[in-house]
């Protein structure tokens, strides 16, 4: 195999977490040396499925997910499957997004992989610190929120790159602090460290998103702030919660019109 395309497809079919994960360094490292090219003749990509899954966890609407405090060790357990969760996600949001969108630069690639990359390092991370607490991936339920938007943007990149890196996954942004302190009282640095880790390279994630959102405005001569205004509306609803992390998203790649639009946005979801 020597296409990148055929790899990304491989990693999104792989069905296993363990595999997933061994596939999605196998392929970064061998893209790395030059061996998995971007072949310019290549069909179009396949329909958008759902990727590979193992049995458990058990999909659920995010409603039938229980709350549970960091307090106890079950619920910290729970917490890290949540993001484990994402993470596993996360691999594949960024393989679909190398394997769907074809034609473009070279770097959006080198970024697809990359994120994806550090994706299963994070996965692998949580994980392991799962398994600390005598629980494992698929222990609890889950929901499937990332995924189904990722259906949604399959057609355009522009409107995948507004909204899945800058709305969902930077969703972590906004979060992860107070975890992180929430944590540190606790005594779990552990957690802490994994989750600081996270952190740090996830707004590096969500700033490639805003590049590569940027880039797709740029040649549909379209203006980005009012256009990223008007997928918000469009496809953003029930995903948005504030308070958002200003620094962070600065940090992402936001400008303060953008910041102002997600709060404008998140105040109109809650009125409805």
């Amino acid at each position: 195999m020597t296409s990148l395309f055929e790899a990304a497809a491989q990693c999104l079919a792989a069905a296993d977490p363990a595999e997933k994960v061994a596939l999605t360094h196998l392929h970064a490292a061998a893209f790395a040396r030059g061996e998995r090219h971007v072949p310019a003749d290549a069909p179009p990509p396949g329909p958008i499925r759902m990727p590979g899954r193992p049995a458990r966890p058990r999909l659920v609407h995010p409603r039938e997910l229980p709350r549970r405090g960091l307090g106890s060790d079950e619920g910290r357990a729970a917490f890290l499957h949540a993001i484990a969760h994402i993470e596993l996600n996360a691999i594949d949001l960024a393989w679909d997004a190398v394997y769907r969108f074809r034609g473009l630069p070279g770097d959006f690639y080198r970024d697809g992989v990359r994120v994806a990359g550090d994706e299963a390092r994070h996965f692998v991370m949580l994980r392991q610190r799962l398994r600390e607490f005598g629980r494992d991936y698929g222990d609890f339920d889950a929901h499937n929120g990332l995924w189904e938007m990722t259906e949604k943007t399959a057609h355009d990149g522009l409107a995948r790159m507004a909204l899945v890196p800058r709305v969902l996954e930077a969703r972590g942004l906004d979060v992860t602090p107070g975890m992180i302190e929430r944590l540190r009282t606790l005594g779990d640095t552990r957690t802490v460290e994994i989750l600081q880790v996270i952190l740090r390279e996830e707004v590096a994630h969500v700033a490639a998103g805003s590049r590569w959102f940027r880039w797709y405005c740029e040649r549909a001569g379209v203006e980005p702030r009012a256009r990223f205004r008007e997928l918000l509306q469009e496809y953003a609803g029930g995903y948005l919660h504030g308070p958002f992390n200003v620094e962070a998203r600065l940090l992402a790649g936001f400008d303060e019109d953008e910041l102002a639009a997600l709060e404008y946005a998140e105040a109109a979801q809650s009125k409805a």
